[in-house]
């Protein structure tokens, strides 16, 4: 501690030279450090937009929804008592233009003319809602949202059908304030009309899927916990879900959670990739001072004091780092917020977060002491003899135990941290591993291409003999950059064949004789005629049809589902009401896994078959019991069979069926699909909806388009993020390249003295490049593959594919990479005078 006053002036004094060699470390620094305050401030000014209006959101203080009907009178009083009511309809339905010849698929909402208790719609041009939607002259009005006008090339003014009824257009909805508390995917745009005037459409028939939302602003002084309680206490047996404001939109505050844990994390991978920058920039520093480290050493100065003086210089830097990646990360959410405003269904609170900012700099702190540790503490302890001789034989050994403690310790903090800050720490822990892994396998396979190199021998020309001796001797480069744009390019090849093997599942592994249609909603007493509509038209076929019911899963061997969940990942089976059908024959495409199928005549107690995604979320097989709830009446069936189901077909599939004789008489609809051909496509849509205005159709191709269209803003994103990391990659390479420049010119001379021309010199170094670029390609592309097949098999149970096109384009950018900056390291070299250099040796 002595030594503290001595190396603070010392450190001080050589800090006044400014910051030269150090700029590749601020870099790398402030992008991570920025990349992750950037990140949670964004995600804490919509977490607190959301926790803010969380009223607004869910358009009362307490939502009741359910299906099919709905709050009976009863209800209905009850909910009065405690406040202001207003209820609402949520279904899917077909808008056709006024003369019937375009229709799409559209979000149904009506609402009554207490809408919205909280918050405020905003129409184009400016109007009141209610005035908008209320009936004038004998129509009924509706507002819709932009993209309705589009697909059924209608304007302001003009009449939209809906089922039986019309509706005259009177504004464009622009928000829509507790959107976000609706269903997550949308399969079409918002049309909104008045709940008075549903009747008109014939579209509430019996067993139709509609969402029935009873939302409740509560008297003042009213207490959130006791009232729900005193609700359930009231209404044990009540089949509705009941909703706060202090958890408006779980499927919004679940995404956001999630993507916050992703980009955190690959914000951190950027981090690390920037540590080695760092490692880089303090071992070139090092180097640099080498001849006054040996000065002071021989001048007796203990190595306590060599490594305090470099400590507080790194230190000092890296806090110039943070103070600029904070900066900068809280600057960005003001340009992110202009950019997210429209795309998410809730209002961000930007702001400065300190939690974030700190959260940040404690990430920079701790991968700063991370990798400069072993450096500072090799410099510590290596002999003044050696530093004076390490310009042409670096030393190598290790540092003292204490030092890799320490690392050890500064390590399992980051670890720590990663985990302890992270909503799912089960993700976390394994990015950790695999992290650590990846650092590891990187390592070892540099070691293996320098070993590779010294043994392949010495070529005869002597180009290529030089470019294999620059990746083995002493002070190559070879590690580096294997290793920081090595997990740049392995991101980038796993997020590649990720999202690829997406888009093939999206689209190629589609049958050619997938259904063109699906039909939902066909009342029993249309189901033969509607089959004898779509069938007589030409050039259709293949047409299939299942009743369908809605249920939840409420009781799971007499315990409550969400207790005898056993698989917290299949926890979506719980999330909502389920698609019900019986059959007496076992479902095409489908397999039975575990116990048998009942008799095609079985009369008797309740049967169920499963999806074995319900059998791994609960654990259960064939003799368990399941309590399901349909139209509030809980049926307790036995497991008589799990089945295996190929979705990727098209066909209709549920995960759960029951046996004959249990469901035949409760109220019910059919869905059903068909094939037609391209020209048929539009003959069938206008022939149905003529016919059956009640009658949803949903065309297969507009719903992969949809799923296409999330897939490429999703994969936007993770292709920027992805480029982060990439970017610190870069940065770490060009700071190799950087620290490596005197030797460079070094070599340069003394070959130019030996007789070789320009362009000698520069095919041996672009060659040493090329080489070390096609090496780090073939190896991020081995552990990325690697990587996207385990997440594809093991994490998302899909079917694995290898693209080899992300391969290949990752070597090419991998190439490309490391040859222009080896070409500008060597260029600048060349361009030295060599006179200098031989009189200073």
């Amino acid at each position: 501690m002595n030594n503290l006053p001595l190396a603070f002036r010392f450190a001080r004094r050589e800090l006044r030279g400014g910051l030269k060699g150090f700029w590749i470390f601020l870099a790398c620094l402030t992008l991570g450090v920025a990349a992750i305050a950037a990140v949670q401030s964004v995600s804490g000014g919509i977490l607190a937009g959301l926790q803010a209006d969380g009223r607004a959101i869910l358009g009362g203080d307490v939502a009741v929804r359910q299906i099919y009907s709905p709050v009976t009178d009863e209800q209905r009083a009850y909910l009065e008592q405690s406040g202001r009511v207003s209820q609402s309809v949520e279904m899917r339905a077909m808008a056709r233009s006024g003369d019937g010849v375009r229709s799409s698929l559209v979000e149904l909402k009506a609402v009554d003319n207490l809408y919205p208790l909280y918050g405020q719609p905003a129409l184009r041009p400016d109007g009141n809602l209610q005035d908008a939607l209320s009936n004038k002259g004998g129509a009924w009005g509706a507002v819709v949202e932009e993209s309705v006008l589009d697909r059924l090339s209608l304007k302001i003014g003009d009449t939209v059908q809906l089922g039986d009824g019309a509706y005259v257009i009177r504004g464009v909805l622009a928000r829509e304030p507790d959107r976000a508390s609706s269903n997550a995917f949308s399969l079409g745009p918002r049309l909104m009309v008045a709940l008075p005037s549903l009747e008109q459409t014939g579209l509430l028939q019996p067993g139709s899927i509609v969402y029935w939302n009873a939302k409740v602003a509560l008297n003042p002084g009213t207490t959130l916990t006791a009232w729900q309680a005193a609700l359930k206490e009231r209404f044990p047996d009540a089949n509705w879900r009941v909703r706060d404001f202090t958890n408006a939109s779980p499927q919004v505050e679940r995404f956001i959670e999630r993507m916050t844990l992703f980009l955190t994390l690959v914000g951190l991978t950027a981090l690390l990739v920037g540590g080695v920058g760092v490692g880089n920039a303090v071992r070139s520093h090092l180097d640099s001072r080498a001849r006054t480290v040996a000065t002071l050493k021989c001048l007796g100065a203990p190595g306590d004091l060599i490594f305090q003086l470099y400590l507080m210089q790194i230190l000092a830097l890296s806090a110039l780092g943070i103070v600029f990646g904070l900066a900068l990360g809280a600057v960005a959410p003001l340009g992110l917020g202009v950019l997210l405003e429209g795309l998410l269904p809730v209002s961000a609170r930007i702001g400065v977060y300190p939690g974030a900012l700190a959260l940040a700099a404690l990430y920079g702190v701790l991968t700063a002491l991370t990798f400069s540790l072993w450096p500072l503490g090799r410099a510590r302890e290596v002999p003044a003899g050696a530093l004076f001789r390490d310009v042409i034989a670096p030393a190598g050994g290790r540092p003292r135990a204490v030092y890799l403690v320490a690392m050890a310790v500064t390590v399992a903090a980051l670890a720590a941290l990663a985990i302890a800050t992270a909503q799912n720490k089960v993700f976390a822990a394994w990015f950790v591993g695999g992290s650590i892994a990846t650092f590891g396998a990187f390592r070892v396979a540099a070691w293996l291409v320098t070993k590779g190199a010294a043994a392949v021998g010495r070529p005869r020309r002597p180009g290529l003999r030089l470019a294999l001796a620059n990746l083995y001797r002493p002070g190559n480069p070879t590690g580096t950059v294997v290793l920081s744009l090595g997990l740049g390019l392995t991101v980038l090849v796993a997020i590649a064949l990720i999202e690829g093997n997406f888009s093939r599942r999206v689209n190629e592994t589609i049958p050619k004789d997938a259904p063109s249609f699906f039909f939902v909603d066909i009342q029993p007493d249309q189901f033969e005629p509607l089959r004898q509509l779509v069938t007589g038209i030409p050039d259709t076929g293949g047409f299939e049809a299942v009743p369908s019911l809605r249920g939840r899963i409420e009781r799971v061997n007499g315990q409550e589902a969400e207790k005898a969940l056993a698989n917290p990942d299949q926890a979506w089976v719980l999330s909502g009401d389920r698609g019900i059908t019986y059959s007496a024959k076992l479902p095409e495409h489908s397999e039975i896994v575990a116990g048998s199928w009942w008799a095609e005549d079985y009369k008797g107690p309740p049967l169920i078959s499963i999806h074995q995604s319900v059998a791994n979320a609960f654990g259960i097989g064939p003799g368990a019991t399941l309590g399901i709830n349909i139209l509030g009446r809980t049926i307790e069936a036995t497991v008589a069979n799990v089945r295996a189901a190929d979705f990727a077909t098209m066909a209709i599939n549920f995960t759960l069926v029951f046996a004959p004789g249990t469901l035949e008489r409760a109220p019910q609809t059919w869905i059903a699909t068909i094939r037609a051909k391209p020209d048929a496509e539009s003959q069938v849509q206008r022939a149905v909806l003529q016919r059956f205005p009640n009658v949803t159709l949903v065309r297969v191709k507009d719903a992969l388009d949809t799923v296409n269209s999330m897939l490429g803003h999703i994969g936007t994103a993770v292709r920027i993020t992805a480029g982060i990391t990439l970017a610190a990659g870069t940065l770490v390479l060009a700071g190799a390249v950087a620290a490596g420049h005197r030797r460079r010119v070094y070599d340069a001379v003394v070959l130019k003295v030996l007789g070789a021309t320009r362009a000698d010199v520069l095919r041996a170094f672009l060659l040493e490049y090329g080489l070390l670029g096609i090496l780090t390609a073939a190896i991020a592309g081995c552990i990325g593959t690697l990587t996207a097949w385990a997440v594809l098999t093991f994490m998302m149970r899909w079917d694995w594919t290898f693209l080899p096109s992300a391969v290949v384009t990752t070597a090419l950018l991998s190439t490309a990479i490391t040859l222009a900056f080896g070409f500008y390291g060597t260029w600048r070299a060349l361009g030295q005078p060599s006179a200098p250099l031989l009189r200073n040796e």
